[in-house]
């Protein structure tokens, strides 16, 4: 149950499903039909529980490593790295494989399934967010030893939120500034999300202000006040506040980031020249912003936008050596890599260090490219996720773009097996 995105359940009748036909396929023919037995287990059977594409991208690479001919010419064929540990046995009676089952480790190892010792971190990670949640709504509502009461800490910390709220942006005045270019994409995009910012400014501070005169008796507590008055107690963000873009951070850093986002849209309205370099984490709809950018191409090189699709460039030079905008395309920043490190000098993927979950990617150009080919050996399409919770919400897909990344010295394989991929946003 190794998945990029979505748990898929797999149920017993899935198993027995592809034993019979391994079965079937195996004793009926001469020659064994791999392909006929890979379309039917991996894209029928299981698969067809499957919806996501880079799910099945994972299922499809674990089933062309097992459904070969080697595993069944090969003497002992290693299923892993762990050489000593997982191998294909020799025939032998019933006996003989209940012992070599035997011996296999109770909890198995990330490489096991081809997955950095990292994973284990990650996994223990997200088991103690569970516990310490759970152990968090247990707590009962009491007092501290200092005697300060739970509504006079929310109060502290609610008056904190409202401090650092950012001001709105200008709108009308950004209309002003634009002028004939409130019509072209990058200019709509701009708008958009400054009308949704300056509505989650306004809905933050009047929820706070409501939420004081609750605390004070001077209105009534509704359903929505309970909540926020939870969530503020427990350093989370309020639901009804999360409409505006999705993230896990708690709601110091969030508060923060929402200051820095706000603060790039002020700077572009403000003077109405585009950023150098783009945080693509701070835009609500990041997929309508890059939909902008292709537009923004299009028009200028007189093609159909239907013909572009993106060319990615990793920047070797540092930021403070951009110095313009790039002929086509944009610069875009602050973006993570999860389940790999990043080779600067080779510009390619490479193992992370123990202990690094992840790292931090160069600025990287996204240019748009006319009736690009497909890529070619030695290129990782590395999915782009919007924050950590790569499924997403039922309203709204993480997903955001995929990112061709040079694989470096192992093959695009190894980095689907590893769940490599790239984060607009962290949970810290």
């Amino acid at each position: 149950k190794q998945w990029y995105q979505r748990r898929v359940a797999i149920t017993a009748g899935d198993f027995e499903v592809s034993e019979n036909l391994l079965n079937m396929y195996l004793d009926e023919y001469d020659e064994t039909p791999w392909d006929a037995l890979k379309y039917l287990i991996a894209g029928v059977n299981y698969g067809g529980h499957v919806t996501d594409e880079m799910d099945r991208r994972l299922l499809m690479t674990y089933i062309n490593e097992f459904f070969s001919e080697p595993v069944l010419n090969t003497p002992f064929y290693k299923l892993s790295s762990l050489n000593d540990m997982y191998y294909v046995p020799k025939d032998g009676p019933y006996q003989h494989y209940k012992d070599y089952i035997s011996l296999l480790p109770n909890v198995d190892h990330p490489a096991a399934f081809g997955q950095h010792p990292n994973a284990d971190i990650t996994s223990q990670i997200r088991e103690t967010h569970m516990l310490f949640e759970t152990l968090l709504s247990l707590q009962p509502q009491v007092s501290s030893l200092k005697g300060e009461s739970t509504e006079d800490k929310v109060l502290g910390l609610a008056q904190d939120v409202k401090e650092h709220l950012p001001e709105l942006i200008d709108y009308e005045n950004t209309l002003s500034v634009l002028a004939e270019e409130r019509h072209s994409p990058m200019g709509v995009v701009l708008l958009q999300e400054i009308l949704r910012y300056n509505h989650l400014i306004n809905l933050i501070a009047n929820s706070l202000s409501d939420l004081e005169k609750g605390i004070k008796g001077l209105v009534v507590m509704s359903e929505d006040l309970e909540e926020i008055f939870r969530c503020i107690n427990e350093a989370k963000v309020p639901a009804m506040w999360s409409k505006a873009y999705p993230s896990h951070k708690p709601l110091g850093s969030w508060t923060r980031d929402l200051v820095q986002r706000v603060d790039q849209f002020f700077k572009w309205a403000h003077t109405g020249g585009m950023p150098l370099i783009f945080q693509l984490s701070y835009f609500t709809f990041p997929t309508g912003f890059l939909t902008a950018v292709l537009q923004t191409s299009a028009r200028t090189n007189s093609i159909s936008v239907d013909t572009l699709s993106w060319e990615f460039i990793v920047q070797i030079l540092d930021d403070v050596n951009i110095t313009g905008q790039p002929k086509d395309g944009v610069y875009i920043k602050g973006i993570h890599l999860e389940g790999a490190g990043w080779d600067k000098k080779n510009c390619c993927l490479v193992e992370a260090n123990a202990m690094q979950l992840v790292c931090e990617m160069p600025t990287i150009h996204f240019k748009p490219a006319e009736l690009k080919k497909k890529p070619g050996r030695g290129i990782y399409a590395c999915p782009c996720y919007y924050y950590p919770d790569r499924a997403g919400t039922a309203e709204r897909a993480s997903f955001v773009v995929s990112v061709d990344l040079k694989s470096g010295a192992t093959s695009p394989d190894h980095w689907c097996k590893r769940g490599t991929a790239l984060l607009l946003s962290l949970d810290a």
